[in-house]
């Protein structure tokens, strides 16, 4: 949501020279005299004056702190509170597939807890089965979410097949490995996140399925939920499309999340036939050659590392949005401002991108073409 330019709010006033200048006259009324600026009681004034704007400060901040757009930390929480609480910190999920040695005459059951270890991480990262699953006499293989026992983002980013290793041993089972990447692990919601689902909250309480609606109970489901689109291309239909922290597409297991609640009976209208996808990745390549200023070659290093940064940095800012067009020109801009001389730019060029898609770079070349006159 948009917010409306406003002017910044200032509840006393905090500037020493006037709150002097407000002492010199209170002091001049009630004793009738006309101070010089060698007085002494001038000296005095002013000394309560700087512990009166001390005072004022910190009333402009408390009162500054109880508005939604300044409120951070605790208090942020007490304007949420109840109907949107801060989002607590999540583990990340898999769906773990057991496989037997041998088909059993008996039904096998894989407990709820059941650890498994990600191949290398000696124990220090953990993932357990949410529920006990059974795999019915006969068959060899069952699949169950699992999640990891620390919640955070720690447990991000495995790729398939690398936790794979039993902690808890259980008969018969030969081998055990993730399908999925690990994905959904997230810290606990920040003041910036937290404030912009406050904000929407009021669209929540609409039953008539609004977008901005769809959108708050979506991100309710995982606070690694960075950016949410709601479309409706056919009427009483609406795909919802929710995109992780960094820009990673959404596993299975976060789309379902995500479908339980917009399709809970408090927040679905019945009209409606609400679908959760992942969104349409456009993949993208990174070409591109800079220069520096010959007159500043002595800062070379330190510009190209900054020039390093900027290029990562615009990578990420181009994935953590939906419908976030592919734009050259932002890349360029962040190149420039950290201290490049010119840059040529062989891709990306700029790519509209839907709300049913996000940008993801594929590979990144940024070479230092050397140094350059103006």
């Amino acid at each position: 949501m948009a917010l409306v330019e406003l002017p910044d709010i200032k509840f006393v006033e905090d500037d020493v020279n006037k709150v002097f200048g407000e002492l010199v006259t209170v002091f001049q009324g009630m004793t009738g005299r006309v101070l010089n600026r060698a007085d002494p009681e001038m000296m005095v004034l002013r000394a309560f004056a700087l512990m009166f704007v001390q005072q004022r400060v910190l009333i402009n901040q408390v009162a500054k702190g109880e508005l939604l757009r300044y409120a951070k930390g605790v208090i942020l929480d007490y304007l949420g509170d109840p109907e949107t609480p801060r989002l607590q910190a999540e583990p990340a999920l898999t769906t773990e597939r057991f496989t037997l040695s041998i088909p059993l005459v008996n039904p096998q059951i894989i407990p709820a807890g059941t650890r498994v270890a990600p191949e290398g991480a000696e124990g220090s990262i953990l993932f357990a089965t949410k529920n006990a699953v059974t795999i019915p006499a006969g068959v060899t293989q069952i699949d169950v979410l699992a999640e990891c026992t620390v919640p955070g983002v720690i447990g991000n980013g495995f790729l398939p097949g690398q936790v794979n290793t039993l902690i808890d041993p259980l008969p018969f089972v030969a081998s055990v490995t993730n399908l999925t990447t690990t994905a959904g692990g997230a810290d606990t919601e920040d003041d910036d996140s937290y404030r912009e689902r406050i904000r929407m909250a009021p669209e929540s309480f609409s039953t008539a399925g609004p977008e901005q609606g769809y959108i708050y109970w979506a991100k309710t489901a995982s606070a690694a939920i960075v950016d949410v689109a709601a479309v409706s291309e056919v009427p009483s239909e609406v795909t919802v499309i929710p995109l992780l922290e960094g820009g990673v597409i959404p596993p299975q297991e976060i789309l379902d999340a995500v479908a339980q609640k917009v399709n809970a009976r408090n927040v679905r209208p019945l009209t409606d036939r609400v679908t959760v996808q992942a969104p349409e990745a456009v993949p993208y390549n990174i070409e591109l050659t800079y220069y520096i200023n010959r007159e500043i070659a002595a800062e070379s290093t330190v510009i190209q590392d900054a020039v390093g940064k900027a290029v990562a940095s615009y990578a990420l800012w181009q994935k953590s949005k939906l419908g976030r067009h592919i734009n050259q020109s932002e890349l360029i801009s962040r190149i420039m401002n950290a201290g490049a001389l010119r840059v040529n730019v062989v891709s990306p060029v700029y790519t509209p991108i839907t709300d049913l898609q996000v940008a993801q770079d594929v590979t990144i070349n940024a070479t230092f073409g050397g140094l350059a006159d103006d």
